[in-house]
């Protein structure tokens, strides 16, 4: 298993991670985007490819909500605002916390492409954040049982949680005051979240990812 060449202490994991569903996406509104081999990025295996696929997620949603925030839709509102930036921060930490984490091993930045999303439209920016959200709670939820080392598995821990804390108010604001923010259709009957492994996920996220992001040796 390769091991990665930066060592963090719990304590400085935790500090950076703290700095910082059922979820469907029909086929009919992703974008078929060519993809070049000369692009791709091969995650590794252990807890370095499953760093890399954190790693991949999270350069995903900070480039979206820096896009959403460089280019706001109509008469956004300050609260609108506010959550979205409070999100992009928490995103672009956990980002950087992961980048060092992987130190060499980590996979080079990845080209994105928004171009399905209105960004001049509320519903299509949050809708397109409501995806996100729910599918990285699901992604960590799923990715733990992959993760050896107990430092890697606490902070993925603690990461999940603040992207818990983002499908909720990201869901408020779709839906005020309804059943929806509190996870209705990303909950199953046991009141738990779900968890999706790297094969379930990557297909939902790479209609937005121009590099091809390959994941052989995880499940």
């Amino acid at each position: 298993m390769m091991q990665s060449k930066t060592s963090l202490s719990r304590r400085h994991l935790l500090k950076w991670a703290g700095a910082g569903t059922t979820v469907a996406i029909a086929s009919a509104v992703l974008p078929n985007f060519g993809i070049s081999a000369a692009l791709a990025a091969e995650l590794g295996d252990g807890d370095i490819g499953v760093l890399n696929y954190a790693y991949a997620l999270e350069q995903l949603e900070a480039a979206f909500y820096t896009q959403a925030l460089e280019n706001p839709f109509g008469n956004m509102q300050v609260n609108d605002q506010r959550i979205l930036q409070q999100i992009r921060d928490h995103e672009i930490a956990h980002r950087d916390f992961l980048k060092r984490a992987l130190g060499s091993n980590a996979i080079p930045a990845l080209e994105v492409d928004f171009s399905a999303v209105d960004f001049s439209s509320r519903a299509s920016v949050l809708g397109t954040a409501d995806v996100f959200e729910n599918l990285g709670v699901a992604a960590y939820n799923g990715a733990g049982q992959l993760i050896s080392t107990p430092d890697y598995l606490v902070a993925a821990g603690s990461i999940v949680s603040v992207e818990a804390r983002h499908a909720a108010a990201i869901a408020d604001l779709l839906r005020p005051f309804s059943a929806e923010a509190a996870g209705r259709g990303n909950v199953d009957h046991k009141g738990l979240d779900k968890a999706l492994l790297p094969s379930m996920v990557l297909p939902n996220a790479a209609p937005f990812i121009v590099t091809e992001v390959t994941a052989a040796t995880l499940p």
